[in-house]
């Protein structure tokens, strides 16, 4: 049977969980995850134990968070003043909003406090700073 290797499109289940079991997301039966190994297309701790894998293999791993989303970065959240929100976008703390760098990129915020001057928004993944456990069982190897 061969093993999946760099270079290779894959489809795989999987359940992502935290330490604690409670579930952050899933492939469903109809959609397996398919992604093509070594493009950087999913986090480097969840590829690598893909890798070598052969079809119908399952395996449970636990990613650190510096192999999948990173550590929580303090110089990534900001407060600002609450006059400078747009007047039109409802401000409770989890909200998810978008802003433009001066370069064009897109950069997720979540509101993770509000007072009645300022707004301090997080542009850190939601997923930095925590560990992952993922069930996996690779499906094909394209």
């Amino acid at each position: 049977m061969s093993e999946a290797k760099t270079g290779d499109t894959v489809r795989i289940q999987y359940t992502g969980r935290f330490p604690d079991g409670t579930q952050f997301d899933a492939s469903t039966q109809e959609e397996p995850l398919e992604f093509t190994l070594g493009e950087g297309n999913i986090i480097v701790g969840l590829e690598r134990e893909i890798v070598g894998m052969t079809v119908g293999e399952k395996s449970t791993i636990t990613v650190a968070a510096e192999d999948a989303y990173g550590p929580h970065s303090e110089e990534a959240v900001r407060s600002v003043p609450r006059d400078s929100m747009p007047k039109d976008i409802e401000l409770v703390i989890g909200t998810q909003l978008q802003a433009t760098t001066a370069e064009g990129h897109q950069v997720p915020l979540t509101v993770v406090s509000i007072d009645e001057s300022e707004v301090t928004l997080d542009a850190n993944h939601p997923l930095a700073g925590k560990e992952l456990i993922f069930d996996i069982e690779l499906v094909e190897i394209l």
